[in-house]
C-alpha cells in the first residue's frame, strides 16, 4: 500500500511540474521499442508507463481530470518539461514508424488535447524556427525604417548637388 501511495506521489508531483503530458497506448511494443522511444524524447520529456487506476488518482491530485476517459488500456505517458512541439513531432514520427504506438491525446495548458490536436501540435513549427521567422521580420522591418529615415536626407543632399552643379555651370 505504502508503495502504491508512493507511486502516486510521484505522478501527481510529475503532473504538477510538467508543461504538458501526451497519453499514449503502446500494445504491442518491444522492450527495445520503447527504449527508443525514451531516448528519443529524452531531452524534452519522461515516458512512463503507468498503471490506469494509480494515474487516475495521481492526476486528480494534481487537479487534472480531464485524462479519465482516456485512460484505458495499456498506458504511457510523456511528462513534457520542455518543448510540447518537439515531443509531439517526436511521438508522431514514432507512431508512424511503429504503427503499434497510439497518440491518444494528453493535457496542454490548462485543457484537454484530443488526438488530433495532439498532432496539429506536432505539425507548428518548433520555437526555434519561430523565433528566427519573428528576428528576420523584425530585422527587415528596422532596415525598411531605417531606409525611409535616411531618404529625405539623401534627397536632400541629391538637391543641394544639383544647385551646386547648376550654379557652377551658369558661373
Amino acid at each position: 500500500m505504502a508503495d502504491k501511495e508512493a507511486t502516486v506521489a510521484e505522478l501527481a508531483e510529475k503532473f504538477s511540474s510538467s508543461n504538458a503530458v501526451l497519453l499514449t497506448e503502446y500494445r504491442g511494443l518491444t522492450v527495445a521499442q520503447l527504449k527508443e522511444l525514451r531516448n528519443g524524447i529524452r531531452e524534452h520529456a519522461s515516458y512512463a508507463v503507468v498503471k490506469n487506476t494509480l494515474t487516475k488518482i495521481a492526476a486528480n491530485q494534481a487537479g487534472i481530470s480531464v485524462l479519465d476517459d482516456q485512460l484505458a488500456g495499456p498506458s504511457a505517458l510523456a511528462f513534457v518539461h520542455g518543448d510540447p512541439v518537439a515531443v509531439a513531432k517526436q511521438l508522431r514520427d514514432f507512431a508512424k514508424a511503429n504503427p503499434l504506438l497510439v497518440v491518444k491525446g494528453g493535457y496542454f495548458d490548462g485543457a484537454a488535447l484530443s488526438a488530433a490536436e495532439v498532432d496539429k501540435l506536432a505539425n507548428l513549427e518548433s520555437r526555434e524556427v519561430l523565433l528566427a521567422k519573428f528576428a528576420g521580420a523584425a530585422k527587415a522591418s528596422l532596415f525598411q525604417a531605417a531606409y525611409l529615415f535616411n531618404a529625405p536626407l539623401s534627397q536632400a543632399v541629391r538637391t543641394v548637388d544639383a544647385l551646386r552643379d547648376k550654379q557652377e555651370t551658369a558661373a
